[in-house]
């Protein structure tokens, strides 16, 4: 466990320093929060943890001796930059969301090519394994990790709402996909360090951005959460299903919320205060009992999908899924009636 820990370390205090450095730097700059409808954050709070943060997770890796950084990490490195550079032009500039959307298929369709792709699925109803290497499989791979990146970054931008939910459920997520990696079915320690240097960055990061925050993720901090997490399911050999209950909350929570917007005639990409989180807060909720309900919530899942097989994780999603619907459904009349 001790060649796990050294880059855990690395990470948090890369982030720790390089958050201390941009909450100086942009306070000597004057840089205030872009104001929207989906952000709840403490005025004067600087939008430049995304760029910290990739900044010390990039320094994790390459300065770790037991990693071996294949072509395909560095492709995954090289997005991480590119996200940064999207991300703050977007967090100084807000970029319109057919950009944003082109640039994370862009992205996508890069780490594909390089050799991040689903080579086959397991049936979480059935555990049966289907192959996606060969024929017209090949091209519903494509889709499926296109679409997966896309949903999982956008997933984790839109739950940016408030202070320390976003790093919380990453850290969590990067825990999870670390345990998993370490299992003797799975036995991948490359894949191990990866996920704890994420961990150790969203700790770091998490520290700032608790209520009341000092710093945001920003797009560009968000997105990477986002890409790093849905990137490394794939890497897992392909544990979706693991990934997908850790993520159920933001995820169903995303879902939801679209349907909603579409349901009303709204674009589904317009900002807008529908989320959990937001209505949580109409119910008097503070950000510090949403946080404790959202990692409680992420934490039992994560538990019941680490120790369970396809079947099990099928049924755990099926139920998650059930519950979090209710939940939303009964939150939402419960606003309209108050």
């Amino acid at each position: 466990m001790t060649i796990y820990i050294l880059p855990f370390l690395i990470a948090f205090f890369f982030t720790v320093f390089f958050i201390a450095w941009a909450i100086s730097f942009g306070r000597r700059l004057k840089s205030d929060v872009r104001q929207s409808e989906r952000h709840i954050h403490r005025r004067g709070a600087v939008r430049l943890g995304g760029l910290a943060m990739i900044l010390a997770f990039f320094l994790a890796l390459v300065l770790d001796q037991h990693l071996v950084i294949t072509y395909q990490l560095w492709g995954v490195i090289f997005a991480t930059f590119l996200i940064a550079v999207f991300g703050t032009w977007d967090d100084l500039n807000e970029m319109f969301w057919k950009s944003q959307l082109f640039y994370q298929a862009a992205i996508a369709v890069l780490v594909f090519i390089i050799g991040v792709r689903i080579y086959y699925i397991t049936n979480p109803l059935t555990g049966g394994i289907l192959d996606m290497t060969s024929g017209i499989w090949v091209f519903f791979s494509v889709i499926l990790v296109l679409s997966w990146i896309i949903v999982v970054i956008n997933a984790m931008n839109w739950l940016d709402g408030i202070d320390g939910l976003s790093g919380g459920i990453t850290f969590i997520g990067a825990l999870t996909i670390f345990f998993l990696s370490l299992k003797p079915e799975v036995n991948q320690p490359p894949l191990a360090i990866v996920s704890v240097a994420l961990a150790g960055t969203a700790l770091g990061f998490v520290i700032f951005n608790f209520n009341p925050s000092r710093i945001m993720a920003g797009t560009a901090g968000s997105m990477f959460m986002g890409f790093m997490l849905a990137v490394l399911a794939v890497f897992s050999g392909t544990k979706i299903a693991t990934a997908v209950l850790v993520m159920a909350v933001p995820l169903i929570d995303f879902a939801w919320v679209i349907g909603e917007r579409w349901r009303r005639g709204q674009s589904i990409f317009k900002p807008d205060r529908n989320h959990l989180h937001y209505k949580l807060m109409e119910l008097g909720w503070s950000q510090k009992k949403i946080n404790a309900f959202f990692y409680s919530v992420t934490i039992f899942i994560s538990i019941i999908a680490l120790n369970t097989r396809a079947i099990g994780k099928g049924l755990t999603l099926l139920a998650t899924s059930a519950i979090m619907l209710a939940a939303l459904a009964a939150v939402g009349r419960k606003i309209e009636n108050k």
